[in-house]
Formats: structure tokens, C-alpha cells, sequence
């Protein structure tokens, strides 16, 4: 065992003195010493039920011949920090907690781990950290919230930040705000619809690092403690049979969740994550891998934020297992294994089918014929970016092309106040840069923004590209992920207001007529916004979010030289 180097022989009676203190007995440290790690903070209702959650891994673990090591690590809450200077450290904290967990496991050389994740970055950081350490591990999501009822209608948090556009345009007072905020989230788990949260806990699942249908557990149902205990238990297997993440992270299965993001319609965000999981797993994924999962994989799930339903109705219609089983049956998933030591095919055969439910669909009758997203480039953005296709049509000249005119901000905080403020029309194409990984730092999400233009009427006439992200929240067409980014002299550090740009999914093409090599020769990059602490240290270790955005000491720094990037300006991939 990985844990005889700190609790065997003469020499670790020091050790073994202090894990006395904790009221182990001599028969508790013998037995393989097993992390059950969690992201409980009491700060917000997506990991409010972790605690109890590991308390329950805690007992099967001891069930199955384990004892337990229970550790906390950090979690930032982007509906909180969302449009604030707090929300630099939400993708920060990512990289925080996949390293935090590698040096609480490792430090104490531990022989597997359970990983509890709630919201957003805690769910990637949890695949990264198992990716890395590559000791037998299990991963459980600790589930959604169930939607609050506001006027007889379910609701999520998605709402309340369009009530915050519907409100700056007069179109409902404050007392209907202070209710739509009141009824929004009644209790414990993460954000309801098929927003980032949900999309990855889908994701963990479909790389076979949890149990088939566990993550779909609502947080407050009363089968999660359950699945929990399970969860301590099924590591004592992986343990025994030494299954190993890497063993299930692979080309097959990253595939494979890329076109169950596609079929959910699911967060832009899970593109970022996959790409920095593969990273640390170290297999061989790129950004274009993406572009044929969503091109050939259809929408089949109505979700929010474009369609009806929340997680907890599709945890009622299947969960996971029924988008599975639905693109298994028109042969657009492969096998590959899970931690379970079943295949992903047996998983999904073993799950029950809901007889009657319209929330996923068969792929003969799809929602959209197509994902939600493509994978754009052109000299705009040379390393690519991701374009987050509506789902209504009337956007510009169609739900795939929209062409308009740049209205350029150097920050999140003065685009919204100009959306708040009436000040975008019809046909503009919002600008936002300086919003990257190294440039932000941390690449917040545009969800204030986003939702404002929703609540004002304007989704389906205006564009918004940038070099930050997208909450899964977001809905509309918008281009995200811009790269280079333009701190680091990406194209978007070049546009002017006024500029026409052409965004053209069919050609997959982000572009503008501007001379952009003309400017090139009077830019130079603006000054770090920050210069101390862990922001500082980020933006100057963090790659290309065509990478991933992340910190692997794999990964290369985008810093294109002016021959680099005006070879591709001009042209249209």
C-alpha cells in the first residue's frame, strides 16, 4: 500500500502517534488509508450537502475494509462572484483544487480517494486531480437543485439574472425582482438546468469516473446517501482490482462525452474542461475533436436555458442513461469501461427506461438536427473559439450566420452598463476583450451580460464575442473562448467600434474586413491588471484556452509573434 510509507516501522511511530490522535486504533491504520475529499463551503446551496455527503462515503468505506481521511478544499461560486471582480478566481480556483487535492493525497501518500464536487470548477478539478494522481478513485457529483416556483412556473437561477435585464428595462419593478430572487433556489444542490454544473457532473460519468446515474440524484433525494455510501464502497473495489483513472480516461471516451454534451445541448464551458482533463490524463484531444461531435450529434434534450426542463426532470425521464441509451441505439457512442468494472454499454442497458416522459428525445425526432455549439476560426481567431448556436431561429440572417457592427469594451462591467443603459441596438455585435486567461485573469463568464441582452428583448438581434467564457446559463449568439486572446496580441485586441464582422457557423468563419495588420503595428499589450497573489501567478502560467486555460507544465503559452498571427489574418478556415 501507498500508505505503508507513513504508518510502517519503527522509524513512523511518529506517524502513527499522530493518527492516534485522531482516534484511529492500531486495526484502522493497517487498513488502506482512503481520502474522501470535498468542496463543503456553506456559502452558496451547490455544495452545501457535501459534508453529510462524506460522512456517508466514510461509512462504506470502513464497510468495505477501508478507513476514511477526510479532507476540504476550496470552492468559488460563480452565481455570487457572476459580474464582479470575484469571478477572476472561479477558473483560478480550478487549478487551486486539482493542486490542493494532489498535495493533500499525495502529502499524506494515501491509498485512494473519493472526490465530492458541487459546483462549476470543482467538478473538472475533480477529473483532473483523479487524471493526475492516478490511484483508484471515484468521483460523485452532489446534485441539482430542485427549480423554485415563481407564479405557478418553475424557475432557476438563469431567471433571476434575466429579471436583472427585464428590470433595467423597466419592464418589471422591484417587487417583482426581490420575488423572482426570493423563489429562485429553495435549498441545497447546484444550478438546475443544463447549465455548466450539470453538463460536467455528465461528463464525469460518461468517462466512466462515476457510477451510471449517480450524479443524476437530485442533492436533497433521499437515494444521494445512498449512492454515496456506494461510492465508498465501489473505491474499495477500484483498490482491489486496481482501476485507475487513466485507465478510463482515453480519445474513446472523451468522444464520447463530447457528443453527450452536444445531444444535451450543455455548457460551452465543458470544451475548456475536457481539453484540460485530457491534458492532465495525458491523452491526445484537441479543439477541433469538438466540431465533429457537435456537427454529428443531435440535440435531443430539452433543457434549459433553451429548452423547458431542469435536471430534475431529466432525472426523472433517465438521467445520463437515457441520453446514452438513445445515441448507443443510432450507434453514435462506443464502449469503453467505467469504474465500475462494467462496461458503459452494460451501464446503460442496466438502467431503467422511463416509460412515458418528452424530456429526451429519440435521435429520429431530435430537438436540432445539430449541437449546440461549433468550433470557429479565421482572422479573428486563429487558434479558434467556440460559437454557442441559438436555439431559435431570427438571429441576423439565421440561427447559423449573423453579421454586424463592433461595439468594443475593454471589460465585462462596461458592457453591461451600456446594455443596461440602452445604449446596443439591433445588429451590433458586442465586443468584450481583455477578459481571457491571462488577460482577465481567469476568463470570467459573461452571464450578466448575456442575460441582460435575454431580458431586454434583444437575444435573437444582437452577437457578443469575447476572449472570456459563457456561463452554461447563457443562451443567444455568442463567441466565446476567443484565442489568442487579446492580452497576449490575439485580433480581438485590434477591432474598433464600427468594424463589420461576419460570425458564420456553415463556414466556420469569425471575421472582419478591418486592416488589422495595419494596427498591429501601433498595439502593444496593456498592463497586468494584477501583479500579486495567485491572480498574478495564473495569468503568467496559464495557456491558450484553445488549450484548455490551464496551468499543466505540458502546456504552451500562447504568445504569437506578429509573423505568426498576420499570416492567418485575411484568411477564412
Amino acid at each position: 500500500m501507498r500508505s505503508d510509507l507513513i504508518k510502517t516501522g519503527a522509524d513512523r511511530a511518529p506517524a502513527r502517534a499522530m493518527l492516534r490522535a485522531t482516534g484511529l486504533d492500531d486495526g484502522a491504520i493497517a487498513k488502506p488509508l482512503v481520502a474522501v475529499v470535498h468542496t463543503w463551503s456553506n456559502v452558496s446551496p451547490c455544495n452545501l450537502n457535501l459534508r453529510e455527503l462524506a460522512e456517508h462515503v466514510a461509512e462504506g468505506i470502513r464497510a468495505a475494509g477501508g478507513t476514511p481521511v477526510e479532507f476540504n478544499t476550496i470552492a468559488v461560486t460563480d452565481g455570487i462572484a457572476m459580474g464582479t471582480p470575484g469571478m477572476r478566481a472561479s477558473l483560478i480556483s480550478r487549478e487551486v483544487i486539482t493542486d490542493s487535492i494532489e498535495l493533500a493525497v499525495d502529502g499524506h501518500c494515501l491509498d485512494a480517494m473519493v472526490v465530492l464536487c458541487g459546483c462549476d470548477k470543482t467538478i473538472p478539478a475533480a477529473a483532473m486531480a483523479m487524471a493526475r494522481l492516478d490511484i483508484p478513485a471515484v468521483a460523485l457529483y452532489g446534485g441539482t437543485i430542485a427549480h423554485g416556483t415563481h407564479d405557478q412556473h418553475p424557475i432557476t437561477i438563469q431567471q433571476v439574472f434575466e429579471a436583472v435585464g427585464a428590470h433595467g428595462a423597466g419592464k418589471i419593478d422591484d417587487a417583482e425582482l426581490a420575488s423572482v430572487e426570493r423563489d429562485a433556489c429553495p435549498g441545497a444542490g447546484a444550478c438546475g438546468g443544463q447549465f455548466t454544473a450539470n453538463t460536467m457532473a455528465m461528463v464525469l460519468t460518461t468517462l466512466g469516473l462515476s457510477p451510471m446515474g449517480f450524479n443524476d440524484i437530485p442533492a436533497t433525494h433521499p437515494a444521494k446517501a445512498a449512492a454515496a455510501r456506494r461510492c465508498g464502497e465501489l473505491v474499495m473495489d477500484c483498490l482491489r482490482e486496481q482501476r485507475t483513472p487513466r485507465g478510463l480516461i482515453n480519445r474513446t471516451s472523451l468522444r464520447n462525452a463530447a457528443r453527450m454534451v452536444a445531444a444535451t445541448a450543455g455548457s460551452t464551458n465543458a470544451v475548456l474542461h475536457l481539453l484540460a482533463i485530457a491534458r492532465e490524463a495525458g491523452a491526445p484531444w484537441t479543439l477541433e475533436d469538438f466540431e465533429p461531435a457537435s456537427v454529428h450529434t443531435p440535440v435531443i434534450a430539452d433543457l434549459l436555458p433553451g429548452g423547458r426542463y431542469t435536471a430534475v426532470e431529466m432525472f426523472g425521464a433517465g438521467g445520463a442513461a437515457r441520453v446514452a441509451q438513445e445515441l448507443i441505439a443510432a450507434d453514435m457512442l462506443e464502449d469503453a469501461p467505467t469504474v465500475t468494472g462494467r462496461s458503459l454499454f452494460e451501464e446503460a442497458a442496466a438502467a431503467p427506461r422511463a416509460a412515458e416522459q418528452d424530456v429526451i428525445l429519440p435521435v429520429a425526432r431530435p430537438l436540432k438536427p445539430r449541437g449546440g455549439y461549433s468550433i470557429l476560426y479565421g482572422n479573428l481567431a486563429p487558434e479558434g473559439c467556440i460559437l454557442k448556436i441559438p436555439g431559435k431561429s431570427g438571429a441576423g440572417k439565421g440561427a447559423t450566420h449573423f453579421e454586424g457592427t463592433a461595439r468594443v469594451f475593454e471589460s465585462e462591467e462596461q458592457a453591461f452598463a451600456a446594455v443596461q443603459q440602452g445604449r446596443i441596438a439591433k445588429g451590433d455585435v458586442i465586443v468584450i476583450r481583455n477578459e481571457g486567461p491571462a488577460g482577465g485573469p481567469g476568463m470570467r463568464e459573461m452571464l450578466g451580460v448575456t442575460a441582460a441582452l435575454i431580458g431586454r428583448g434583444l437575444g435573437d438581434d444582437v452577437a457578443l464575442i469575447t476572449d472570456g467564457r459563457f456561463s452554461g446559463a447563457t443562451h443567444g449568439f455568442m463567441v466565446g473562448h476567443m484565442a489568442p486572446e487579446a492580452v497576449r496580441g490575439g485580433p480581438i485586441a485590434l477591432l474598433r467600434d464600427g468594424d463589420r464582422i461576419r460570425i458564420d457557423a456553415g463556414l466556420r468563419a469569425i471575421e472582419t474586413d478591418a486592416d488589422l495588420a495595419e494596427r498591429r503595428k501601433h498595439w502593444t499589450a496593456p498592463a497586468p491588471k494584477v501583479t500579486t497573489g495567485a491572480l498574478a501567478k495564473y495569468a503568467r502560467l496559464v495557456g491558450s484556452a484553445s488549450d484548455g486555460a490551464n496551468t499543466h507544465p505540458n502546456t504552451a503559452v500562447s504568445t504569437p509573434t506578429h509573423v505568426q498571427v498576420t499570416a492567418t489574418e485575411g484568411v477564412t478556415a
